[in-house]
């Protein structure tokens, strides 16, 4: 089986938010620095999440207020010689779409104060250059670079007529790790340590009549993870992956917002970092098709969460199969996202998110030259 069911899975299946902080869309994976010879791959995927909550004290309902959204990935892998290979993998690392509807009150049922017509986004594209150097003993050495490029909005029409804008920002980090193979049974561990980005936004922030222009420092969190896979039998695959993110790193604080709108307040914060885990089994059919189930699982905190990201921890469970012909292979995945219980709190008031999910689908297609 090599490598094609544990690598191909693991992108398709998961393509779509992990629900890491809420905004974690892609985790680029050095499984394909293992593709044989050159290769270009490329991903398409959707999730679609179904998030509503009802306040604890009014009972007024939030509405679905997290949108559906679509995501894209490309993918080169060459060979150095018999020892080196090189790739390079764009994608969207992070992501948000956040949006309230305008229909009631939520959540203290007073037009004074109100998520009603909330919306957040923020978008980035990514940018990773992987380098694997081949040691003796099947060990492999792995070094790289990533630029992420992020920008944000936010609206908050129903506190204080609030908005801020980021400008657009491009920023540097690295990637180091290790991995072991033994190819005759399909085994492969691979640990990688992604180091933090920082941004350093320009801001314009609005509340009401007033506007100020600012810095906003804002962190991509660094992030440890751990691929794996074996063959346990003929045609037979155990796969996974551990990832541990420092989320509490991540900050979404403007001036403006935390002095007088909201004081002390933080737009998006974290009180836990994260740790998601995936465990998967694929079977080879015949030449051409193989397939897989996957599990994923990422721990209940049980704090407070805020309005802008109501979701902490998950269970899913995807299915995957992959068709392959000549130097074609193509990989598709849903996967059904059973997403925490989340509490909110909003001025005097608390709500409770529950009984919510997402189905997420993901295509990948790879051509060896």
């Amino acid at each position: 089986m090599k490598y094609a069911v544990g690598a191909a899975v693991l992108a398709a299946v998961t393509t779509g938010p992990a629900f890491a902080g809420g905004i974690e869309r892609s985790v680029p994976s050095v499984g394909i620095l293992f593709e044989q010879g050159t290769y270009v791959e490329l991903g398409f995927s959707r999730f679609d999440p179904d998030v509503s909550g009802s306040s604890d004290v009014t009972g007024l309902g939030s509405g679905d207020m997290l949108p559906g959204f679509s995501g894209y990935s490309l993918a080169f892998k060459q060979d150095l010689g018999d020892s080196m290979a090189v790739a390079l993998i764009l994608d969207e690392p992070i992501g948000a779409d956040v949006s309230y509807g305008s229909t009631n009150t939520y959540p203290v049922g007073s037009p004074l104060s109100t998520l009603d017509g909330a919306q957040a986004d923020i978008n980035s594209t990514g940018l990773t250059a992987l380098l694997r150097y081949e040691l003796p003993s099947n060990v492999n050495l792995i070094g790289g670079v990533r630029a992420i490029r992020t920008s944000g909005t936010v609206g908050l029409p129903g506190i204080g007529a609030y908005s801020m804008t980021s400008s657009t920002e491009t920023d540097f980090g690295y990637i180091l790790g290790v991995a072991w193979e033994k190819p005759e049974i399909a085994a492969r561990v691979a640990l990688t340590y992604s180091s933090a980005i920082d941004h350093a936004f320009d801001t314009v922030e609005t509340a009401g009549a007033f506007s100020i222009s600012n810095e906003l420092d804002v962190t991509i969190p660094q992030s440890l993870t751990l691929e794996f896979q074996s063959g346990i039998a003929k045609d037979t695959l155990v796969f996974g992956s551990i990832r541990w993110v420092d989320w509490t790193a991540f900050d979404i604080t403007p001036d403006l917002y935390t002095g007088s709108v909201v004081p002390g307040g933080s737009l998006v914060d974290y009180d836990h970092d994260v740790t998601t885990y995936n465990l998967g089994l694929g079977r080879k059919f015949n030449d051409n098709w193989s397939g897989a189930i996957l599990f994923g699982y990422e721990k209940h905190e049980g704090s407070y969460t805020g309005n802008l990201g109501p979701t902490d921890g998950f269970r899913s469970i995807g299915l995957a199969a992959t068709y392959t012909t000549g130097k074609v292979k193509v990989t598709g995945g849903v996967r059904y996202v059973d997403i925490g219980n989340a509490k909110t709190e909003f001025g005097p008031t608390t709500t409770t998110f529950k009984d919510n999910h997402g189905i997420g689908v993901g295509l990948r297609v790879g051509y060896y030259f």
